[in-house]
């Protein structure tokens, strides 16, 4: 599985921390500069880890000197009680860096358990879980990295690797079929063209259209039975 990027982990920590902690962290100057910490990271209900690498650079940037010991790896199944990792060091950077590692850490394990339940849900099957564009802005790899930690795919990265064709754009086309006919002229090799559709008649549409990949946008399973006769 592919990793995240680490000049990425470390903006994505230096723009947090900053965020967090501004020109300092009053609340942790109450504590004595020499004073030493031991504080450790338990999981409280099942998930599936991912983070660990926002995690680590966190302390990293406060405080190199810090030690960290992980008992986990990203992508493990994890029980309630189980220890993910442990941490020495001098108090104040271990409190100021806290919230915004386990921001990172619950974030990325929310997502890439969430992902896991779906995976787990079509297991037996054919169907491959992939994941979308709504990410929380700035954290897009990241929470694709996780969603692949879940054992999910992904979909497109952005507006600029794909075309999805979707209700608006059919709009301003004027039809599926004018607008397919535009994304294939314009449409580089190995882009992917998918059509979203949202009734049984726009299907049909977009397979006279020539599309080869096609979402079912909010069909109830009755529908989509249907719509599996269709194609």
């Amino acid at each position: 599985m592919r990793g995240p990027e680490p000049a990425d982990v470390v903006e994505q920590v230096r723009r947090a921390l900053s965020e967090d902690i501004g020109k300092g962290d009053l609340t942790a100057a109450l504590v004595h500069a020499d004073a030493a910490a031991r504080a450790r990271v338990i999981v409280r209900e099942p998930a599936i880890l991912c983070g660990l690498d926002w995690f680590k650079e966190v302390f990293h940037q406060l405080d190199p000197a810090i030690e960290l010991k992980c008992f986990a790896k990203d992508g493990d199944a994890l029980q309630p009680g189980q220890p993910v990792c442990e941490l020495m060091g001098k108090a104040r950077p271990i409190l100021s860096g806290e919230r915004t590692a386990l921001n990172f850490l619950q974030t990325l394990s929310g997502t890439a358990s969430l992902a896991g339940r779906y995976v787990k849900a079509v297991q037996g099957t054919s169907a491959t879980i992939l994941d979308t564009r709504k990410t929380i802005p700035g954290l897009r790899l990241a929470q694709k990295y996780a969603v692949r930690c879940g054992g999910a795919s992904n979909h497109r990265f952005g507006l600029y690797d794909a075309i999805l064709i979707k209700e608006n754009h059919i709009r301003a086309a004027g039809s599926i079929m004018a607008a397919m006919q535009a994304a294939t002229a314009a449409a580089e090799d190995g882009v992917m063209i998918e059509v979203e559709v949202e009734s049984l008649e726009e299907l049909d549409q977009a397979l006279a259209a020539g599309a080869r990949r096609i979402l079912l946008d909010n069909f109830d399973n009755a529908v989509l039975r249907l719509s599996l006769i269709h194609i």
